[in-house]
């Protein structure tokens, strides 16, 4: 199994590259070139994820084979959408798998991290918001117990996309 670990300052650089990298290869080609890289250069860079590695809101998750970032997972603490009931929701802001590690284990490794990390912030519940054209991440999130509770827009540069938000007891079993 993949080792995971929370993210140090020094990691910003590199999961900069992999955060952009992977969502360029999971959407790239449903976007057009100009939303892609707006989006890429308001959410990604080094700077940025430097703030939120430090961000007492935040965690950052790595999952790391042999010096290298294969995959990584983003929660963050702090308002929740309406649809999510819970007194302490927490959020898996990004989860992301390098394409060459796909079915690995790596996506499995991070999700139990991210519930285990839940649990240890006394979140009561965990949502996530995933594309409505993405039917491979709303699968894995169905097997992990999260379902359907509402809705949101995401915005790629200018477009506004659906969103479906699932949710799950952090209690729950996977």
């Amino acid at each position: 199994m993949t080792p995971i670990r929370t993210a140090r300052p020094s990691d910003a650089r590199q999961l900069a590259e992999l955060a952009e990298a992977t969502f360029r290869d999971t959407f790239g080609a449903a976007n057009t070139a100009e939303d892609m890289d707006l989006h890429c250069r308001t959410s990604y860079g080094k700077a940025i994820q430097a703030r939120e590695i430090a961000s007492p809101d935040m965690l950052t998750l790595l999952g790391e084979e042999d010096g290298r970032l294969v995959g990584f997972a983003q929660l963050r603490w702090g308002g929740a959408p309406g649809c999510v009931s819970g007194v302490a929701a927490g959020e898996i802001q990004r989860l992301y798998v390098a394409r060459d590690w796909h079915g690995k284990g790596v996506a499995q490794a991070l999700m139990h991290a991210c519930l285990a990390a839940m649990r240890a912030r006394g979140s009561d519940v965990v949502w996530l918001g995933v594309w409505e054209r993405n039917p491979r991440a709303i699968a894995f999130y169905r097997k992990f117990g999260f379902v359907p509770v509402g809705e949101h827009v995401f915005a790629v540069g200018s477009d506004p996309q659906r969103d479906i938000v699932m949710a799950r007891p952090v209690m729950a079993s996977p």
